[in-house]
């Protein structure tokens, strides 16, 4: 049970409580017993996109695909004439783009001549972001500290993986043979550079300024060349973006763990086939911790994979923790250890079917600052 709230005191104070309540930043319904609806103030109406005219006289339940936990408690304070408060409820209105969370607070509505009941509803999505990021970035400390550990462990075998193929090229009398241990030798300096980067505190990136579709299109690339035919690797770009400052090696690996993970989701489909969408946007006053940045770049591997399984929700960034039981449990924890070096986070929403990991990169740094 919750007290009333203010707008609602004041609004039910008023012969005429229309003014008022289409004045309000939240969404305010007035339904009967029967659960018609009486009234829809203007955020209600830009909330559910529909007019309070073609909404006057509807079922409640016709405005969402599932209005059963509302319903409850529309239910209640009918029953019992006092207000209830719900946090965090779940609702997916039928006009409207995916899954709203929100606070919501069902009261009498006394000024009806019949049973009746208001009910305000606040976005809860924001707040709920902000708590999921805070959690994000208090797993990155943890994190980073396995890391190191792990790529500590790594570099003495990988130099002598190097060693034994420099020896062994030394050994092969024919050239195009020594070819394939130029690559193990490549490779090997790679992967050292990279074990490298995890040691830091490293230094700070190496930034430069840097268009994001050059890496994006370089990732997309990699991607397409590991792809199984029946699997498309498509591109959805915002050419206006300008450029970051970056450093380039850091952040190709990053996306290169996102886009590899998508295709091994894919990998689970029963009949195989998939799609991944590389997907550029800028957004604006975006909180990243309890930073809120003006202008972000956000870069979104999206697949139709099953999705991320519940259980590891989360603890999904944490070192060693997969779903997969040829998984390293590294990818994911590794990109965003890098994407935090620039102040930035990746965050996912995930159904089965839909999953989307996306990079947020603040444009705020410049060149003068990461020298």
């Amino acid at each position: 049970m919750a007290a009333l709230p203010s707008s609602f005191a004041a609004a039910s104070a008023m012969a005429d409580p229309g003014r008022i309540l289409d004045s309000l930043s939240t969404s305010v319904l007035i339904v009967d017993r029967a659960r018609r609806i009486l009234y829809l103030n203007v955020a209600a109406e830009t909330l559910f996109a529909t007019s309070r005219n073609q909404a006057r006289g509807r079922p409640l339940a016709e405005l969402f695909a599932d209005a059963n936990g509302l319903d409850a408690i529309v239910e209640r304070a009918l029953e019992t004439s006092r207000p209830f408060l719900r946090r965090e409820l779940a609702l997916r209105p039928v006009n409207g783009e995916g899954e709203l969370i929100v606070d919501c607070v069902v009261a009498p509505y006394e000024e009806s001549t019949a049973p009746a009941v208001m009910i305000e509803i606040s976005d809860a999505t924001q707040h709920q972001r902000i708590s999921r990021e805070t959690a994000l970035l208090t797993q990155i400390d943890g994190s980073r500290l396995m890391i190191r550990q792990l790529a500590h462990e790594i570099k003495n075998p990988l130099g002598g993986l190097r060693g034994a193929a420099q020896l062994l090229a030394r050994e092969l009398p024919e050239e195009h043979m020594r070819e394939y241990t130029s690559v193990i030798i490549s490779e090997a300096d790679r992967l050292a550079a990279l074990v490298d980067a995890l040691l830091g505190p490293g230094h700070a990136p190496r930034r430069e300024l840097t268009n994001i579709h050059e890496l994006t299109q370089h990732v997309r690339h990699l991607l397409a060349a590991d792809a199984p035919p029946s699997v498309t690797v498509d591109r959805d770009y915002d050419p206006s973006l300008p450029p970051l400052a970056l450093d380039r090696n850091l952040i190709i690996q990053a996306m290169l763990n996102l886009g590899r993970n998508a295709l091994q989701a894919i990998a689970q489909n029963p009949s195989g086939k998939g799609r991944i969408v590389l997907r550029t946007r800028a957004l604006t006053n975006v909180n990243i911790g309890a930073r809120r940045h003006r202008l972000v770049a956000s870069v979104q591997f999206e697949d139709n994979g099953p999705g991320v399984p519940d259980q590891l929700r989360e603890t999904l960034f944490y070192p060693l923790v997969t779903g997969r039981a040829d998984g390293t449990g590294l990818g994911l924890a590794v990109a965003q250890d890098l994407v935090s070096r620039h102040e930035g986070l990746i965050e996912f929403d995930s159904r089965p079917g839909l999953t989307q990991f996306t990079i947020l990169l603040p444009f705020h740094v410049h060149l003068t600052e990461a020298s």
